[in-house]
């Protein structure tokens, strides 16, 4: 990870890998013991991601990297965490949702992380309704991106959106209350890991419910290898308090042809006053366009710092 014109603090994310675990729900500890151990043995090969067994990013991280060993983190700055103190060789982390947004903190922990980006995971998302027994349900726990993709559908039938720390570990905490009147909203596979039954699946309100996954690795991506392909840059930067200083920012991008394709706002602190935006861009440094682009991107920010720069995963455009 670069940083241009100052730096961010790192955060320093230290949790016991013993107590981790065993947040994760009864059910679902005998899984993850064992995936666990397999990474341990080779833990180059892993790739840590966040959620119990069977939840999205378990299915994003062996579609994206098939050959890895899966490393279930119970939070995502332990998934992060697991790359920094040499757990995992790689992270895959969503980053944003078709139907509901980006994923909450996400943009904080990345430039906290020190970690750059090197690669981009696209996933369609199916939701199923599952419990003990196929209802009636007065409740459902899911990942709030999960209730929010499946608003429509709950507020139908009635049924109470309940979070939790994530989808699988939704199926896997109903498992183990064992109550007939509380469901998850979770992966189908994690129904046949949990032992629970399918009420229904496609629960999710959009059929074409898709979320953009980030991976993520101490070491970036050599440019060398992005020559000849389609490449991301993405990047944070933070305006300076002035006039028209977002106008100025984008100008840079617009005067040199270069194609912004993702930008959002976020505070940075609690004085509201400093305001931080995350941006991709189409190409990579050593490009004369986008060094330009990013240099005078600089002189009008107070910072800016380079998350990674990657072969992009689908066409923009």
């Amino acid at each position: 990870m670069q940083t241009m014109q100052g730096g961010l603090p790192l955060a320093s994310h230290r949790y016991s890998t013993l107590a981790d675990m065993r947040s994760f729900p009864g059910p679902a500890l005998q899984i993850v013991d064992s995936l666990r151990t397999a990474a341990a043995a080779d833990p180059e090969r892993a790739i840590a991601f966040q959620g119990s067994p069977g939840a999205n990013s378990h299915r994003a991280a062996t579609e994206a990297r098939p050959d890895a060993l899966p490393l279930p983190c119970f939070s995502f700055e332990d998934a992060l965490e697991a790359v920094k103190d040499g757990r995992a060789g790689q992270a895959i982390i969503p980053i944003e949702n078709s139907q509901h947004g980006r994923v909450a903190d996400i943009h904080f922990l990345l430039p906290e992380s020190g970690l750059s980006i090197v690669g981009e995971h696209f996933m369609p998302i199916h939701h199923a309704l599952m419990g003990i027994g196929t209802g009636p349900y007065e409740a459902a726990y899911s990942h709030p991106q999960a209730l929010g993709q499946s608003r429509h559908f709950l507020r139908e039938r009635g049924i109470v959106p309940l979070s939790h720390a994530d989808t699988a570990g939704a199926a896997a905490f109903v498992a183990e209350r064992g109550d007939p009147k509380l469901a998850a909203i979770a992966p189908a596979i994690a129904a046949e890991l949990y032992g629970l039954e399918i009420a229904e699946t496609h629960v999710e309100d959009s059929a074409d419910n898709m979320t953009r996954f980030v991976v993520l690795s101490e070491t970036p991506v050599a440019l060398d290898t992005l020559q000849g392909r389609e490449a991301i840059t993405t990047f944070v930067f933070e305006v300076k308090n002035i006039p028209a200083a977002l106008y100025k920012v984008l100008g840079c991008f617009a005067t040199n042809a270069v194609n912004m394709t993702k930008l959002e706002s976020y505070q940075q602190g609690t004085s509201f006053a400093a305001t931080m935006f995350y941006a991709d861009i189409i190409g990579m440094p050593g490009d004369p366009a986008v060094d330009r682009a990013l240099e005078e991107c600089a002189f009008h920010s107070k910072e800016l710092r380079l998350l990674g720069t990657y072969e992009q995963a689908r066409r923009r455009g």
